[in-house]
């Protein structure tokens, strides 16, 4: 497997040190509910550039509801989204989130190569990133040819992370990315978090509390069923 310390990336655009810069991602008075029942909410966060907020909670306490309202894919009830200081509508939620969901996203009769180029010619890719580069480093080097329902469940993850790695988006939303993968795999995702948060990224991480990334700037956020503790 590649060492992510090798495979270099532009960082992302800062502000101009005259002004502070606006949180990558706030919410406020953010609730979501269910059939008239409330889910989660209302919520006041924000992740800073740099920064990671580990999202907890047990089973049905809306983690997932949570970053699916946030990518923009469920709305919400009420409450405010802004990403870099300015309301998340649709096409700024499309440049600035890269979403990785249970669901791996991938098309099971292209090849993982194909996936990774069709991902990118669907949302864009950071500069000077190969896709091959990408597949070694979450070890997948050698299965550039192998059709995507050929992988195990483990494997389709690891191509989900390439795609990830690749992606231009400053904010990553990661629902459970530790789930299917052995611990090699575990760690990294650790590594890929810790490098983004380096570059002046950010991520929500959901996990129910067995392993958490350990990146540089790390927040808590824990759910409960319809609130948030």
């Amino acid at each position: 497997m590649a060492d992510l310390r090798g495979a270099a990336r532009p960082a992302f655009p800062m502000t101009p040190n005259d002004r502070p810069a606006p949180p990558l991602l706030a919410a406020r008075g953010l609730r979501f509910a269910r059939n008239d029942e409330p889910v989660f909410g209302p919520l006041d966060f924000s992740v800073d550039a740099g920064e990671a907020l580990l999202v907890q909670g047990d089973n049905g306490a809306g983690k997932t509801t949570l970053l699916r309202v946030l990518a923009g894919l469920l709305r919400s009830d009420g409450g405010e989204i802004d990403l870099d200081g300015q309301p998340a509508g649709h096409a700024r939620r499309a440049r600035a989130i890269a979403y990785l969901s249970h669901l791996p996203g991938l098309k099971a009769d292209l090849t993982a190569m194909e996936n990774l180029d069709f991902l990118c010619g669907l949302q864009g890719r950071r500069r000077a990133q190969l896709p091959e580069n990408a597949l070694a480093i979450v070890g997948l080097a050698g299965y550039e040819d192998t059709l995507a329902r050929q992988l195990s469940a483990g494997q389709k993850k690891r191509l989900s992370l390439a795609r990830l790695w690749m992606s231009p988006a400053p904010l990553w939303l990661l629902d459970e990315p530790y789930a299917n993968l052995d611990l090699e795999g575990i760690e990294l995702v650790n590594r890929m978090v810790q490098a983004h948060l380096r570059e002046g990224g950010a991520a929500l991480v959901t996990t129910h509390g067995a392993y958490a990334a350990p990146p540089v700037r790390t927040r808590m956020l824990v759910l409960s069923r319809g609130a948030a503790a």
